[in-house]
């Protein structure tokens, strides 16, 4: 998904017109450790790309960029954009875009990925550009840019669509953002995007009177449809039992108590990095995932600590004068604050066991990571890793065994052994000059 979307933002005629958006959006952009959601949703700026001969002619431009980055190839015969009419009556199209890669199974079968593209959405805010988590040994130096809606947006969208349909997912979704503090937009600001969305859908702004009728159905499904995509999922009444106060809060009747931060130790640095693996590696890494999902779900951790099993409340996370890195939390056992060396803690595990925070959690991000808009040329076959390649001519070469393309800074036409657009080893040994981009 995330070289999809570097696929998708690479390219100049989608770069601009594409937004990003919806429970992947939140996972990518906002949250690395959320939900899995398996769609990549988009608004379309351009209502003309919404065409059939547009889209895949485009897609295989992105594709053959992903091949070329990655060797993961998107074979056109697994690619398939079917139109219809939304609500509103207006285009609307559902794409599925196959790819084999490492571990993909061959023969006629490949896993998809599912596109929805909508051109008639009324976007309240303008959108920003910024780095989405690929938390990968593949990631490029830049990172993968897109251009997605607004936190505010996103957080509207799920209120609006918790109104509309009332599914598990858009609960979760709603109390989930409404519990991050760090990232929690002003009640006034999330309300006039939601009336604006409301209103060009023509619904009402959703209220938890408008939400009951549906509290059965809603509860009868919530594990068929959100157990698969949770490392941990809790009872729907924790969620819903929340929906009250969001509610309060959003019109201006409830104001959330400001809890204050553990102060902790002399000296020490927070630690609140978009990206924990500048902080962590290796094992540590994957311990503190399933730690900062259980501090944004309150859920206490299970962690083996030194050789025996300690159940905390996550807050906090800091690096002590001497550069160690240290988790304060709450042992619920022994009813205290406790510290622990991240480097030390030899499993991690979620339970089902709740909290209420007693100070501010600290282990959430603070907010995307925007990125100015670039005024480098865009290529309109690929993104460079590096921008020294965009100066000067880039000659494009063809096999003259398997007729895959590449591009070279330098005028040589000697190529070296490579995969063909199926995965077949292809000798390589010469190329045929057939472009020069300058």
């Amino acid at each position: 998904m995330g070289w999809v979307l570097w696929g998708i933002f690479g390219n100049e005629k989608l770069a601009s017109n594409w937004v990003f958006k919806g429970g992947t959006c939140l996972k990518k952009c906002f949250f690395e450790t959320y939900r899995f959601s398996e769609d990549l949703d988009f608004t379309i700026l351009d209502p003309s790309q919404l065409n059939a001969r547009f889209l895949e002619s485009t897609f295989t431009e992105v594709s053959e960029s992903i091949y070329e980055e990655t060797g993961i190839a998107l074979p056109a015969e697994f690619r398939r954009f079917e139109f219809y009419k939304n609500q509103r009556g207006e285009k609307a199209c559902q794409g599925r875009v196959g790819y084999r890669g490492p571990v993909s199974p061959r023969g006629n079968n490949a896993p998809r990925i599912k596109l929805d593209l909508s051109s008639d959405e009324h976007i309240a805010l303008p959108p920003i550009r910024t780095r989405i988590f690929h938390p990968f040994s593949d990631e490029l130096d830049e990172g993968i840019v897109v251009q997605c809606y607004a936190y505010e947006e996103v957080f509207a969208e799920k209120v609006r669509a918790l109104g509309e349909r009332t599914r598990p997912r858009d609960l979760y979704d709603v109390i989930n953002l409404y519990r991050n503090e760090g990232i929690r937009p002003a009640a006034n600001v999330l309300l006039d995007v939601l009336r604006s969305k409301c209103e060009f859908k023509g619904i009402d702004v959703p209220t938890l009177d408008m939400l009951d009728p549906y509290r059965p159905e809603l509860e009868g499904s919530w594990e068929s449809m959100l157990e698969h995509q949770v490392p941990a999922l809790l009872p729907v009444q924790h969620f819903w039992n929340q929906l009250e106060e969001f509610f309060l809060w959003l019109f201006g009747e409830f104001k959330p108590e400001k809890l204050v931060p553990y102060s902790g130790e002399g000296g020490e640095a927070l630690i609140r990095d978009r990206y924990l693996r500048n902080a962590v590696r290796g094992d540590a890494q994957s311990h503190l995932e399933i730690i900062r999902f259980a501090a944004t779900n309150r859920i206490c951790a299970e962690l083996k600590y030194q050789g025996t099993v300690r159940i905390i409340e996550p807050y906090s996370l800091r690096r002590s004068k001497i550069g160690n890195v240290i988790l304060h939390a709450h042992n619920v056992d022994k009813n205290a604050h406790r510290s622990y060396r991240v480097d030390r803690i030899e499993d991690a595990r979620l339970t089902k066991r709740t909290f209420v925070p007693r100070f501010e959690i600290e282990l959430t991000p603070t907010g995307p990571y925007q990125i100015k808009p670039s005024t480098l040329r865009r290529n309109t076959v690929r993104s460079f890793r590096n921008k020294s390649a965009l100066d000067g001519p880039i000659y494009i070469l063809e096999c003259s065994r398997c007729g895959r393309q590449f591009k070279r800074k330098g005028r040589t036409t000697r190529l070296n052994r490579h995969n063909d657009a199926w995965g077949h080893l292809c000798p390589g040994r010469h190329g045929y000059l057939i472009d020069t981009i300058y």
